[in-house]
């Protein structure tokens, strides 16, 4: 797990920290990650988009809370998908494409008639239709998953591991400084990394900061919360 700062949310963060980056990028509509997805001199774009159903199915709910059947119709059908790959959950990319384009790609496919089914008889500037186009523009994003058993329908780890500071932040407004922010984003990270690795992270933190002293410091690795060894005894400093 790693966490970030910046000062702001300027495009050029995320393009400076994911320059060398070469692969998929499970995010959401966030236009800063544009530069990213697009072709340059000639040479394919750097970095693949692949879009989140979490986040069109959040707009979709926004509309059905007002009302609306045709709404409601369209959560039923992205949750059939969400239906399938919970089954698929943990198995081999091979299989999980497999069952993805046996099951998943033919719902996909009647969702993409239903909304533009459904469209031209809204007025356009209703919120059902603007969440319809919405979809329907990030449609090759969205169903990329399909085609790579690696890649998954949504970004919903991520989402949770920046939940507690999404729900807190209006207690910490500031970092005080951008050091201040940067600190704040390494501790985040060992702590969140911790929990991955089956560690209390208050243990994991005071276990460190008694030995960090007396550590080689070309061994520092040694103590990240994937090496850390606690079966192994200690050797007396």
């Amino acid at each position: 797990m790693l966490y970030r700062y910046s000062a702001d949310r300027r495009g050029e963060h995320p393009y400076r920290h994911l320059a060398r980056f070469r692969g998929f990028l499970h995010a959401d509509g966030y236009a800063g990650f544009g530069a990213l997805y697009q072709a340059d001199g000639g040479k394919a774009a750097p970095v693949t988009e692949v879009f989140r159903w979490a986040h069109v199915r959040r707009k979709f709910h926004d509309v059905h809370l007002t009302g609306s059947p045709l709404a409601k119709e369209a959560l039923d059908r992205i949750a059939q998908l969400f239906d399938i790959e919970r089954a698929a959950n943990g198995l081999p990319p091979e299989m999980r494409q497999r069952i993805r384009q046996s099951h998943a790609e033919p719902r996909i496919e009647e969702l993409a008639a239903f909304f533009d089914g459904t469209l031209p008889r809204l007025s356009g500037k209703r919120e059902l239709a603007g969440s319809i186009r919405y979809a329907r523009s990030r449609w090759a994003a969205l169903t990329r998953y399909l085609s790579d058993g690696r890649l998954e329908i949504s970004n919903n780890a991520a989402e949770r591991a920046i939940r507690p500071l999404a729900l807190g932040r209006k207690n910490w407004i500031f970092a005080g400084s951008d050091s201040g922010g940067e600190r704040a984003a390494a501790m985040y990270t060992l702590i969140e990394t911790a929990k991955l690795n089956g560690l209390a992270p208050e243990a994991y933190l005071r276990d460190v900061l008694g030995r960090i002293a007396d550590h080689p410091i070309n061994r520092i690795a040694d103590l990240l919360p994937w090496n850390i060894d606690y079966t192994r005894p200690r050797a007396a400093a």
